[in-house]
């Protein structure tokens, strides 16, 4: 076996971010060859990064962007919170931003090898959790909101009416109250029947009147469950700004109308 010098090392490692002892074996295999070495090493880190992609990833970034009337929005994934802050993690997620800004959110495919060989690189799982682009039409806005300091949560609204700072403070409570639907009528039936059926059978509900009971299970269904937070229906639910008023209130006193809403959270 030839003797693989220090600098042949260091020359592969800067070529490919591996360890130094990977780097090392993989010249050995090679006979000193560092293009064969290369290929080797990124194998290797392909089949590595297959095993990884089930992995959870509760940690990483939300970026958001919005110029000449268009909006995008993606969430990254990977594993742990160093290396959300990782800058080829963040150089890849600006590149899938990038990507769906000017192609959709159907851009996200064609960046798939580069992630397969970032999550090799760093030796974590990485996902795109989400993406999504709006355009604005005549008369409408688009804001965001992205949950300082962590970048882990953001919202992307397109509303018609109202000021673009009371659009913000919309994105602002929808990513604290984390709806589930943004109206009732979005709220699947099946759902309903069994929450309707939760509290129709609570004592709170069976010690009152058989005729009163459906009245009493239409009051709870509306304070527990359309105005929950999280969860719940973005209009029924109380404005954060101001508790005494629901969003749908809060948006009537702003002249504003929500057309659309995208709420992505990485740790979630």
């Amino acid at each position: 076996m030839s003797t693989i010098s220090a600098n042949l090392v260091k020359e592969l490692r800067d070529q490919t971010g591996a360890g130094m002892m990977d780097c090392k074996r993989a010249l050995e295999q090679t006979e000193g060859d560092v293009a064969a070495a290369r290929t080797l090493l990124r194998e290797r880190g392909m089949a590595q990064a297959g095993k990884r992609a089930g992995r959870e990833t509760t940690e990483g970034k939300v970026g958001v962007r919005i110029r000449d009337g268009v909006g995008t929005m993606v969430a990254v994934g990977c594993e742990t919170e160093p290396v959300s802050g990782n800058a080829e993690f963040l150089a890849y997620a600006e590149r899938v931003l990038d990507a769906v800004e000017r192609e959709g959110a159907e851009a996200v495919v064609s960046l798939d090898g580069e992630r397969v060989e970032l999550m090799a690189k760093i030796g974590e799982n990485v996902a795109v959790r989400g993406a999504t682009r709006m355009e604005a039409g005549e008369g409408e806005l688009l804001a965001a909101y992205v949950h300082p300091p962590a970048h882990k949560i953001g919202v992307l609204v397109r509303v018609r009416g109202g000021s673009e700072e009371a659009a913000r403070l919309l994105a602002m409570h929808a990513s604290f109250g984390a709806p589930g639907w943004l109206r009732r009528e979005e709220v699947p039936a099946e759902v309903l029947d069994a929450e309707r059926s939760v509290y129709a059978n609570t004592e709170q509900v069976l010690s009152k009147p058989e005729g009163a009971r459906e009245q009493i299970v239409e009051g709870m269904l509306g304070k527990r469950f359309f105005a929950a937070q999280p969860g719940g229906v973005l209009l029924d639910q109380p404005w954060i700004h101001d508790t005494s008023k629901t969003v749908t209130r809060a948006l009537a006193d702003e002249g504003l109308e929500l057309l659309d809403l995208v709420r992505y959270a990485v740790n979630e």
